[in-house]
């Protein structure tokens, strides 16, 4: 009982997060829930959980939603993807790992003294797209390359919350598949993600609840303030 309780108030948050912010769900969740449970279980439960919350938040979004934006992040991760795995074979992941969150701890402090927002090129999706592949490939973490790219971008907070919303609902379809295909998916698993579901839609629904009350520029010091801190999460990682 205290197991399923601790989960419920784990996934609660978790789903407040990523209501609020369209993101953050896996930095809050994964270093709590491996306090009491296997981390073999704990990855593929998160991967569910993040692909019904950017569901539900889809459906949120979806009149805000424009594949054109989208497309060019997704065909720029696919070759990303392929290094990345090759570099997860060669290199020491920690390397990557520690770049990672340099580059996450210092785009918010240089963002809060100048202005980082401009429109940028079409084929800046494709770089961006790229790297989040690369990451993916490597750390299983391809979010943060396209949480900058769609911060920079002078888009309202609608805009930029549906393009991150499908470019991880492409990303997590695969993931999920690709770890049932590796026998991830048990039924441990599938018992923990429709205990902690419930939870998960209302911690979701009430993030999205102060999502509405929130202005642009809110919005935007949310993104600033949860990609420090995965810096920093990213950082201790290393250590």
């Amino acid at each position: 009982m205290e197991l399923y309780l601790l989960l419920s108030l784990v996934t609660f948050l978790a789903g407040f997060t990523q209501g609020l912010s369209g993101f953050g769900s896996l930095l809050l969740a994964l270093p709590l829930l491996t306090l009491f449970m296997d981390i073999k279980t704990v990855i593929p439960l998160l991967a569910l959980h993040a692909l019904a919350i950017t569901a539900l938040l889809l459906i949120q979004l979806w009149k805000h939603l424009e594949w054109g934006k989208i497309s060019p992040l997704l065909f720029g991760s696919i070759p990303g993807i392929f290094l990345g795995v090759f570099l997860l074979k060669t290199l020491d992941t920690r390397i990557i790992q520690f770049i990672l969150g340099l580059i996450l701890v210092a785009y918010p402090l240089v963002s809060m003294k100048q202005r980082l927002i401009k429109p940028m090129k079409a084929w800046w999706a494709y770089v961006f797209g790229f790297f989040a592949g690369c990451l993916g490939g490597t750390l299983s973490a391809s979010g943060p390359p396209v949480i900058i790219y769609t911060a920079i971008q002078p888009w309202g907070k609608d805009t930029i919350k549906a393009t991150l919303q499908g470019f991880f609902i492409a990303s997590g379809v695969l993931v999920v598949f690709v770890q049932a295909a590796h026998g991830l998916m048990t039924s441990s698993v599938l018992n923990l993600f429709l205990i902690s579901l419930p939870s998960l839609l209302i911690g979701t629904y009430a993030g999205s609840f102060f999502y509405g009350k929130i202005s642009d520029q809110t919005y935007r010091k949310i993104m600033l303030i949860l990609l420090g801190l995965l810096g920093l999460f990213t950082l201790y990682g290393t250590l």
